[in-house]
């Protein structure tokens, strides 16, 4: 059964103090969906310390189980330390790390494997899209994993239109809602309709009511919104 999700990317912000402080507001406040703070590893293990009523996700793992990867975090150790979720595939590793559809789905199958749930995002970047082939280059994006994954596992898919991530810029809810609706369509031909879709750009209290009433939008991956407690939870009661 689909679910409405808002989840908050913190990405490499704030300091420890901050982000005990930043997670104590979040959690004195009420709303009306599934909330789930993706912290920078480094704060983790502190905040399953505490009795929070949000889940905890991980903002990458490693497609290794283990080994020399000096650095690196694997799925088994975020699974060993409580954490449910891990966030693969966001545009700006896909950019910056040069990561791959296959590194990703090898990501895939390690979270799966130690029964966590993966939040999987795809997008396009505005070239893609000014071409008109953005809807099949999405949806290839999502096919590649679900082709490859080696259990079939319940996951988050977010749909991230690169070019209004932390632009200012924000897909309209008729743009948002056409590709959420076409990966509706590819999730139906795999019979995974029930996956939630999370919309991740530039989503912000001011327009999150009416890209939530959209059909097939069930939910936002937030990025700067999420690091004031007030415009997180403002999002997360705007179903």
């Amino acid at each position: 059964m689909r679910k409405n999700i808002v989840a908050g990317n913190w990405k490499m912000n704030v300091t420890a103090s901050d982000a005990k402080h930043l997670m104590d507001e979040i959690n004195q406040g009420t709303y009306n969906c599934d909330l789930i703070v993706a912290c920078p590893t480094l704060y983790l293990q502190m905040a399953t310390t505490k009795d929070y009523q949000f889940s905890l996700a991980a903002q990458n793992c490693h497609h290794e189980t283990s080994g020399a990867y000096t650095g690196e975090v694997s799925a088994q150790m975020l699974a060993s330390a409580d954490i449910k979720y891990g966030i693969i595939g966001h545009s700006e590793r896909r950019e910056y790390q040069n990561e791959t559809d296959e590194l990703i789905t090898k990501k895939f199958n390690r979270l799966v494997e130690n029964n966590m749930t993966p939040i999987l995002c795809v997008g396009e970047s505005l070239d893609i899209r000014q071409s008109g082939k953005h809807l099949g280059f999405v949806a290839n994006q999502l096919k590649h994993v679900l082709d490859n994954c080696a259990i079939r596992a319940d996951f988050i898919l977010a749909y991230e239109p690169v070019w209004a991530i932390g632009t200012g810029e924000t897909a309209s809810p008729e743009q948002a809602q056409e590709m959420h609706q076409h990966l509706r369509s590819v999730l139906t031909s795999y019979q995974k309709e029930d996956t939630s879709i999370l919309y991740g750009g530039s989503c912000k209290p001011g327009n999150a009511k009416e890209l939530f009433a959209q059909t097939d939008i069930d939910g936002g991956l937030i990025g700067g919104a999420s690091l004031k407690a007030e415009s997180f939870l403002a999002i997360a009661n705007s179903f």
